[in-house]
C-alpha cells in the first residue's frame, strides 16, 4: 500500500489507485487546459477546436477523401461526418463524391476556409506564447507525446488479438 505522504513526491507509483497517479488524468488534463487555451482564439474565426485541425489537415494537403481525412486525424467516420457538415454549413469546406467510386467522398477547403487561414497563421505562436513554452520544449513534448500515442496504440492491437 502506498503511504499518503508519498503520493505527492513526484515519482511514479504503480498501482496506485490515486488520481493523481494516472498518467491516463495527466493527459486528459492536459488535452483539456490546451484545448481551452485555443479556445478564444478560434472563437475569433468561429471555429471550434476539432474544426480547426479538420482545417489544418486540409490547408497543409489541399483535397483529401474522408478516409484519409479521418485517418490524418485518428477518428473515425462518425466523428468526422459531423464536423464535415458544419465546416461545410458554414461555407469553409465543400464535399462530393467521387464519380469514380461512389462510395468515396473528397474535402476541400472552399475559397472562404483558405482565406480563414491567413487569419489563422498567427495561432500557433500566440498559443506559445501564453503557454510559455519554447520551440524546443514543443519539439521534446510533441516526440514524447507521439511515442507514448504509437505504444499505447500497440498495446491496444495486442489486446485485441
Amino acid at each position: 500500500m502506498i503511504e499518503q505522504e508519498d503520493a505527492h513526491d513526484g515519482t511514479y507509483h504503480p498501482g496506485s489507485p490515486r488520481l493523481d497517479d494516472q498518467l491516463c488524468f495527466a493527459l486528459y488534463a492536459a488535452q483539456r487546459a490546451v484545448t481551452a487555451a485555443y479556445r478564444p482564439l478560434l472563437d475569433e474565426l468561429g471555429i471550434t477546436y476539432p474544426q480547426y485541425l479538420v482545417l489544418l489537415v486540409l490547408w497543409e494537403r489541399g483535397e483529401v477523401t474522408v478516409k484519409e481525412l479521418g485517418t490524418a486525424l485518428c477518428l473515425d467516420y462518425g466523428t468526422v461526418s459531423p464536423l464535415l457538415k458544419r465546416l461545410e454549413a458554414a461555407g469553409l469546406v465543400r464535399r462530393e463524391r467521387s464519380a469514380l467510386d461512389e462510395r468515396s467522398v473528397s474535402v476541400r477547403v472552399t475559397r472562404h476556409g483558405g482565406e480563414l487561414r491567413e487569419r489563422a497563421v498567427r495561432i500557433p505562436g500566440e498559443l506559445l506564447a501564453a503557454t510559455e513554452l519554447d520551440g524546443a520544449e514543443v519539439a521534446r513534448l510533441r516526440g514524447e507525446l507521439r511515442e507514448l500515442a504509437a505504444r499505447a496504440q500497440g498495446a491496444a492491437d495486442r489486446a485485441r488479438r
